[in-house]
């Protein structure tokens, strides 16, 4: 199968800048690059639509370019942002870019050749403002800038688009005549919110090199409902396992909903397209056992982790799950904890209001109560209704009182 119609058929294709492209990536092997600006040290989830695009590459045979933005890192691409990027100073773009160079090394393989990782801030670096102008600047029409969606949705924004921003789409474009000029790369992929910028680096490349350049877009990932993909009740769902644990990203992915675990299936994962069909046919006949979301699950978490954070992080959640009342308290490996004397324990107990409030499961013991009598609190698996409810010494398991508010948040208190 081509590039092209894998991406096709895991519903990765949203333009092409040519409709003769996938006929030309079948015929050969060509140069393909994307962009990864270091906005932070790490990338998230949804980079990974960019960075399996580029894995997907090299399987079938082309040359990847992972280009990381340590130059148009410091400008701040305005496509898809209704706002001005916060600038960021040297020493943390350098922080950036290393943790964005060493999170892209685990997914692609650079070794001999087969692909190719560098920063723009090389070449960038030795060039001057007035040769920018003169060698780049003269080749683009503001009219045409001003007509990409990128700027136009800006400047219709009462807050605008500073001059910074608007020169962005320059620079990328001359990352795009860089890498035709030094590598031979002829395709540009990126989110459906970069056509702008690509199509702007297609044309920089026949005009200046006389060349011919392509680009895909892929669609920005959102869930059935509408909403951006990639964030939980934290924020952001990282790659950076001391930011998002394996066991977090192991239970953000089981919790996609039924009506999007196909669709990720095939977004996330390199299943084959019949494998991805019986996990469908599993979500229509029994919902409610969950298959495909624990393999999508397992499959992503190895992926980002490794098969042995993916094994632990899914025996955790079946311990959790399968576990019952009156047996060993079990939490998620990345549960916050709190140390209580056993003395406090003794006797009359100690109100369970009052340890929900000491480790902020709830913010006072007047809300703690009112979540308890709300059939939210949990003790041990076991839901507590009783608002007057103390906790005792017999309420201990093997060191341990593991309480729960609502589903997933967990506090681990341990006696001694």
């Amino acid at each position: 199968m081509s590039f092209v119609a894998e991406l096709s058929w895991r519903g990765l294709v949203h333009q092409l800048t040519d409709p003769t492209l996938e006929a030309k990536l079948a015929a050969g092997p060509q140069t393909i690059y994307c962009g990864f600006d270091p906005t932070s040290d790490s990338m998230h989830v949804g980079n990974l639509v960019p960075i399996l695009a580029l894995v997907r590459a090299q399987k079938a045979g082309h040359r990847p370019i992972a280009v990381v933005g340590g130059a148009t890192g410091m400008i701040g691409d305005p496509s898809g942002k209704s706002t001005e990027r916060n600038l960021l100073d040297e020493a943390q773009l350098e922080k950036n870019v290393a943790g964005i160079r060493k999170q892209l090394e685990r997914f692609v393989d650079f070794s001999d050749g087969r692909a190719l990782l560098v920063n723009n801030y090389d070449w960038f670096k030795g060039i001057s403002y007035l040769g920018f102008l003169r060698d780049v600047g003269k080749s683009f029409s503001v009219n045409m800038m001003l007509a990409k969606d990128s700027v136009s949705a800006r400047i219709e924004n009462e807050q605008g688009i500073s001059y910074t921003e608007f020169s962005y789409m320059l620079l990328q474009s001359y990352d795009f005549l860089q890498l035709y000029r030094e590598h031979g790369c002829t395709v540009q992929i990126g989110g459906s919110d970069q056509w702008g910028n690509i199509t702007a680096g297609i044309d920089l490349v026949r005009r200046v090199a006389g060349g011919e350049a392509y680009g895909i877009t892929m669609p920005l990932v959102t869930t059935a409902s509408g909403q951006k993909f990639g964030k939980s009740e934290k924020g952001n769902v990282w790659l950076d396992a001391e930011r998002t644990s394996p066991y977090e990203l192991y239970q953000f992915f089981l919790n996609t909903e039924d009506r999007d675990v196909g669709r990720f299936l095939r977004i996330y994962t390199s299943l084959e397209l019949l494998s991805i069909l019986a996990l469908d046919a599993a979500v229509a006949a029994a919902p409610e056992k969950r298959e495909a979301q624990r393999v999508l699950a397992r499959e992503v978490t190895a992926l980002v982790h490794g098969a042995d954070e993916a094994r632990k992080a899914e025996e955790t959640a079946r311990a959790l799950f399968d576990r019952k009342p009156g047996g060993a308290a079990v939490a998620p490996p990345d549960a916050p904890s709190s140390a209580l004397a056993s003395s406090e324990l003794e006797g009359e107990g100690l109100a369970l209001a009052e340890l929900l409030a000491r480790t902020l499961l709830c913010a006072s013991k007047g809300a703690a109560r009112r979540d308890i009598e709300g059939g939210g609190i949990y003790l041990n698996d076991e839901r507590v209704t009783a608002a007057n409810r103390a906790v005792v010494s017999a309420d201990v398991r093997e060191g341990v009182l593991l309480l729960r508010k609502g589903k997933r948040t967990y506090h681990v208190v341990r006696v001694g």
